[in-house]
C-alpha cells in the first residue's frame, strides 16, 4: 500500500509524449477495444489499420506505438491525459479520431454499450458533435454490415 502511494504521489508527471497526437490517439483505441471487457483479434488489426493508414506508419512503428499506448493506458486514470492536447487539432483530423474509433467499436460486429459511451465521451471531449458523431456511427455500422455480406 505504502508502495503504491510512493508511486503515486512521488511520479513525476508523464513526459510530454503525450503532446504527440499520434500516441494519444493509439491510447483511446487501444483503451476502447478493451473496455468491453475482451480485446479480439479483430479489434487489435482494426487498431493497426486505422493507425497504419492515417499517420502512414510502417508495421514496426505501429507495433511500437500501440505498445507504449497501452503502457500509457494502463497508467492513466481519466481521459484527458489524452484529450486535452486533441483539442487544439483541425476540426477534421478530430472528426477522423471519432472515425477511427466507430471503426475498432464495428471490427467485432457488435457495438457494445461500453463502446458506445466512451466514443460519445470522447467526442464530446474533443469538440465533435453529436450529429457528426452519430453519421460517422451510421457510416461505420453499414461498413460492417457490408463486410459480412461480402464474405
Amino acid at each position: 500500500m505504502f508502495e503504491a502511494l510512493t508511486r503515486l504521489f512521488g511520479k513525476a508527471e508523464a513526459p510530454a509524449d503525450l503532446s504527440d497526437p499520434k500516441l494519444a490517439v493509439a491510447a483511446l483505441l487501444v483503451h476502447l477495444a478493451a473496455v468491453d471487457g475482451v480485446m479480439q483479434d479483430s479489434e487489435r488489426n482494426a487498431i493497426r489499420g486505422a493507425l497504419m493508414d492515417h499517420y502512414d506508419l510502417d508495421e514496426a512503428a505501429v507495433d511500437k506505438l500501440v505498445r507504449d499506448a497501452a503502457r500509457r493506458d494502463a497508467e492513466a486514470v481519466d481521459f484527458y491525459k489524452f484529450t486535452s492536447g486533441l483539442t487544439r487539432l483541425d476540426m477534421d483530423d478530430r472528426i477522423e479520431i471519432i472515425r477511427m474509433m466507430w471503426r475498432v467499436v464495428f471490427a467485432d460486429r457488435s457495438n457494445h454499450e461500453l463502446e458506445d459511451n466512451m466514443v460519445w465521451r470522447i467526442a464530446e471531449l474533443i469538440g465533435v458533435s453529436s450529429r457528426d458523431r452519430t453519421i460517422l456511427r451510421n457510416q461505420m455500422r453499414g461498413r460492417a454490415a457490408e463486410a459480412v455480406e461480402d464474405q
